[in-house]
């Protein structure tokens, strides 16, 4: 069984992975049922959706029926202003059929412009908290995609008390970009002292889509190598602080759960450098032409 530990102060114990939803996005509802029942037997207890992920918070609804209590459920909203962040999030209560959800997110606040109108007095901000206060979630959290996005949850921490935060954490990222991983490990330690939840993304990634003709589960291409996956999933799980999202491509869920849920082995550097060679892993990001993630 995969570990569970406290979500930041939200007084729940998260399993180390959480489950990303944007795999059920495009799923039959049989599929959908089986796959969150894998995740289920494997002991995660936290569903990560969003509204834009396709038929992801429908797909939800049934599982929801029989194991609302079991799951700490969080959702997203783009909208900026207000008044569309308090309905995208009610449409997402009707969508899964549920009366509140456990954490509503503010989903890739990086640009300035967004972030100076999701934050002003009509903003989404203070809408959420405003639907926190009546009962609609219990906590408000704020994820992000790119470069940039360590230093804007720094400043987003700085104006309001959110509960998770949600960046990009791999190998890749962490070596190539160090003023990325200083800015990941003062993230980090701002968020170990205010006690909030730490979830971390594309830990998979091996690169850009290079072929069109390619069947694509995800917005990046995943590494097609097992070993370096795995080494890639236990540099993730070897941190303490961290959780990790699992990806959209729900074909590699399995063994990614077991890789978690196993006696796991911290990779070493060598290991991991090797890895990116032979597996042709290079960063999804760069803080310039490939730094928007569609």
């Amino acid at each position: 069984m995969i570990e569970h530990q406290p979500f930041g102060t939200t007084g729940h114990l998260s399993s180390k992975v959480i489950f990303g939803a944007a795999a059920l996005g495009g799923m039959s509802q049989a599929r959908a049922d089986a796959t969150l029942e894998t995740a289920l037997a494997f002991g995660v207890n936290h569903v990560d959706t969003a509204a834009s992920y396709g038929a992801s918070e429908d797909r939800l609804a049934p599982f929801l029926q029989d194991h609302r209590r079991e799951v700490f459920l969080a959702t997203k909203t783009g909208d900026r202003d207000g008044d569309g962040a308090r309905r995208s999030l009610e449409s997402s209560l009707e969508r899964m059929g549920v009366d509140h959800v456990d954490m509503i997110q503010l989903h890739n606040l990086v640009e300035e412009d967004e972030w100076r109108e999701a934050f002003s007095p009509g903003g989404a901000v203070p809408a959420l908290f405003a639907a926190r206060d009546a009962g609609l979630c219990r906590h408000v959290g704020v994820t992000g995609h790119g470069l940039r996005i360590a230093r804007m949850h720094l400043r987003s921490l700085g104006e309001a008390p959110f509960a998770s935060v949600l960046f990009p954490y791999n190998h890749s990222l962490m070596t190539e970009f160090p003023d990325y991983a200083a800015d990941v490990e003062l993230l980090r330690d701002v968020c170990a002292a205010q006690g909030v939840a730490a979830q971390t993304i594309k830990s998979i990634a091996r690169r850009r889509w290079s072929d069109p003709d390619q069947p694509h589960f995800s917005w990046y291409e995943p590494i097609d190598d097992a070993g370096a996956r795995a080494r890639a999933t236990e540099y993730v799980l070897a941190e303490p602080d961290l959780f990790l999202n699992t990806s959209s491509d729900a074909r590699l869920l399995d063994e990614v759960l077991r890789v978690a849920a196993g006696a796991r082995r911290t990779p070493t550097a060598d290991q991991l450098a090797r890895d990116r060679v032979e597996a042709g892993i290079s960063p999804i990001f760069d803080g310039a032409d490939l730094e928007v993630i569609r």
